[in-house]
């Protein structure tokens, strides 16, 4: 498809425009959609985002010729700070020094303290029931009881929950 407005170069442009109530399509080519003021809204876009990404991490990047690269993925932590994205678990290990301060500012912490981090720590283990867990699973049992209208049961495990949580 040809350039509507200079009918000699191939469109490459699309621009659709709505003004006054008024809906027009426009097939342009690229000299064409520039001189007119059509740019490409994505053109700043990766270096904008990844500057974004990159003040997480810092502007301290070091220099091209020096940059330490991961054996494994083989990612450099300046591309790790422009993308935002650690290449692989290695990298953490390789790039800790500069890597965990920016992930502790963006995340508060550096180690996982989920549900299974005790767990975790004590070689598999299960740890031992929080209160708020032993509360829950006697709510459940007292919804079962009800659901079979066991109500002594009921009863005594409403005191139960009752006692623990006063």
């Amino acid at each position: 498809m040809k350039c509507q407005k200079c009918g000699a170069e191939n469109a490459n442009t699309h621009v659709k425009t709505i003004v006054n109530g008024e809906f027009r399509e426009y097939d342009l080519c690229a000299e064409c959609a520039r001189k007119m003021g059509y740019t490409n809204v994505f053109a700043d876009f990766d270096n904008e985002f990844s500057g974004f990404l990159g003040s997480f991490f810092g502007n301290v990047l070091p220099a091209r010729t020096q940059a330490t690269r991961c054996e494994f993925c083989g990612s450099t932590y300046s591309e790790i700070a422009k993308t935002g994205q650690v290449g692989c678990a290695k990298c953490y290990e390789l790039f800790a020094d500069r890597l965990y301060p920016s992930i502790r500012r963006i995340h508060g912490n550096t180690t996982h303290c989920g549900k299974n981090s005790a767990s975790a720590k004590a070689g598999g283990t299960k740890p031992e029931p929080t209160k708020e867990d032993k509360i829950s699973q006697l709510k459940a049992e007292l919804g079962k009881a009800v659901e079979r209208q066991d109500f002594e049961r009921a009863a005594e495990l409403r005191d139960q929950i009752n006692g623990m949580e006063a």
